[in-house]
């Protein structure tokens, strides 16, 4: 992560630190002047029937108040709100806030492809991914044809330490398991091969960046290209540090090494007592990352991740060299094989034969490599906030269901699961799987029938177990840290440029079980100013909500 005190810019925006989604402005919408107009105003508009806030409970009265007083607060009188909260155990509407209207969810969204998976594919699902070639090894370690990197969408072809437990782990270099798929073949008696090293990510249609994704997310991580090879998370780690004098070419360290010219650099060293500026830009041709900047003289290395443009280049690269450097002889070079583009479909995808054929039966194969379970890596989807995963598992069920792996199969399979879940035709308006796409509009109603009937499957209480938890770990380990809604309340967030969001479970000081999904968008604000107006109101529901009323703070 880059200190605060460093300028990062992109070629449109100036921000601090690369953490951040960037993402164009909502279309403004017009606000009245205060919180209880406004809640009013939504009542209003509510159908008869429908009820307004719920309950008439004590307690929902002081959590309604409080919300007025959040919601009337400068920074957050401007922006949109929607919120919805029910009893878990019943299901029952406590508090209700255009709970019908539609948000852009951000990582919100990443709670229905998560459900979705475990509940398609269930918690012990493991992808198999193969190193094998379509002739048999001879006796002398030759072998007569290509040797083929078979990707399967695995997400956690990288050096992530899993379980996860509370916090980020690496075991090893990025290409660990590369190398111990290496070491398998050479110990079945590889030595030479006479084709290429063939890296074959055509599992899933060629498509890596999702409808809605903007220009500027694609140099980061949070939008590396989707593949179903996914090497290192398709995302590279660069040491920036200053050359031996003013004016020299700054010095970079890139993992995985192979990856060193898959992005453009322009790095010079400044003069002592500058700071450190970088700018990514895109340059002509399929490496479009440039990297540009300056790094004073005598500083610290900078660390910085960015996207990898095409993993599975950079796949068959490092594997080769592996391969090499374990005394293989590879008589070819390296390829990739992708499969042709989706044929795309404004209503319902396009069911065409898978893009890889059947496995030839004279498939030989060398290695192989289980993924971790898929509720582990669904845990460090959810905790992290990981875009990656969610696509892929998206993409996962298109293929498995449909036999073609695609966003647009992963979603239209998903509706169905989706009205199973009881919620209403329309009201989850999804184009992607970890929600960085702009154009997806779900509603807290959507949101918390979602979490209700997940939490009600064999996998639920597990589903939940993948979620931060407030002022413990993931996206919520610093946010609501020492108040009354630490460890108190499970929640996935979202954050885009100008919306937020927080959705999950949490238990009040009363020890009621409650669902909930609180919406802002339209919010200029950053940082704390963002999140804050999240994080009052969650809090304010665990200390006001349930049937006896909180304690009084000692004095």
């Amino acid at each position: 992560m880059i200190p605060t005190a460093i300028r990062f810019r992109t070629q449109r925006l100036s921000f601090l630190g690369i953490g951040a989604l960037l993402l164009s402005a909502a279309p403004a919408m017009v606000k009245p002047a205060g919180a209880q107009e406004y809640i009013a105003k939504a009542d209003a508009k509510r159908p008869p029937g429908a009820g307004t806030h719920a309950k008439q409970r004590a307690d929902v009265a002081r959590f309604r108040a409080r919300v007025e007083g959040v919601l009337s607060e400068a920074h957050a009188e401007r922006a949109y709100w929607g919120l919805l909260v029910a009893d878990r155990d019943t299901g029952e509407t406590l508090y209700e806030l255009n709970a019908d209207h539609f948000f852009r969810p951000g990582s919100n969204a990443k709670l229905f492809t998560t459900a979705f998976a475990l509940s398609a594919l269930g918690l012990e699902h493991r992808y198999h991914t193969t190193l094998q070639s379509r002739s048999a090894l001879a006796e002398d370690g030759r072998l007569s044809s290509d040797l083929i990197f078979l990707g399967s969408g695995d997400p956690d072809i990288s050096n992530r330490k899993f379980p996860y437990a509370g916090k980020i782990e690496r075991d090893g270099p990025a290409d660990k398991i590369l190398i111990e798929l290496a070491d398998a073949a050479v110990a079945k008696g590889l030595k030479e091969v006479d084709g290429d090293i063939v890296a074959d990510d055509s599992i899933f249609p060629y498509d890596p960046y999702p409808a809605g994704w903007s220009v500027g997310d694609l140099f980061f991580t949070f939008g590396a290209p989707v593949s179903a090879i996914a090497f290192n998370e398709n995302s590279i780690s660069i040491e920036i540090r200053p050359g031996n004098r003013a004016a020299d070419p700054g010095k970079i360290v890139v993992e995985p090494g192979t990856a060193l010219d898959s992005f453009g650099h322009e790095i010079t060293t400044s003069t002592v007592g500058e700071k450190p500026d970088f700018s990514v830009v895109r340059q002509a041709g399929s490496n479009f990352i440039l990297l540009r900047g300056s790094i004073p003289l005598g500083h610290a290395p900078v660390k910085l991740d960015l996207a990898m443009t095409d993993p599975s280049e950079t796949l068959a690269r490092t594997l080769k060299e592996a391969l090499e450097a374990r005394g293989v002889h590879i008589m070819g070079g390296i390829r990739v094989q992708h499969a042709p583009p989706p044929v795309r479909s404004v209503e319902v995808p396009v069911v065409l034969p898978s893009g890889r054929p059947d496995p030839p039966p004279n498939s030989y194969v060398l290695a192989e490599h289980l993924s971790p379970s898929l509720l582990e890596s669904v845990r460090l989807t959810n905790k992290i906030s990981q875009n990656l995963h969610a696509e892929l598992f998206l993409r996962t069920m298109g293929q498995l269901r449909t036999g073609v792996g695609t966003t647009d199969a992963g979603l239209w399979e998903e509706q169905g699961f989706l009205k199973a879940a009881g919620i209403r035709d329309g009201d989850a308006v999804l184009v992607d799987g970890s929600g960085l796409s702009q154009n997806n509009l779900v509603t807290p109603q959507a949101m918390t029938g979602l979490l209700l009937y997940a939490l009600r499957q064999p996998w639920g209480e597990d589903f939940l177990s993948t979620l931060p938890i407030a002022g413990v770990d993931g996206t919520l380990e610093n946010r609501m840290k020492g108040t009354a809604a630490t460890g108190r309340v499970q929640a996935k967030t979202g954050t885009l440029e100008h919306e937020h969001s927080i959705a999950g479970c949490a238990t009040t000081q009363s020890g009621e079980h409650l669902v909930f999904a609180i919406f802002g968008n339209n919010n200029p604000q950053r940082g704390h100013d963002a999140t804050g107006t999240l994080d009052e109101i969650t809090v304010a529901m665990v200390e006001t909500l349930g049937s006896v009323a909180p304690h009084k703070k000692k004095k």
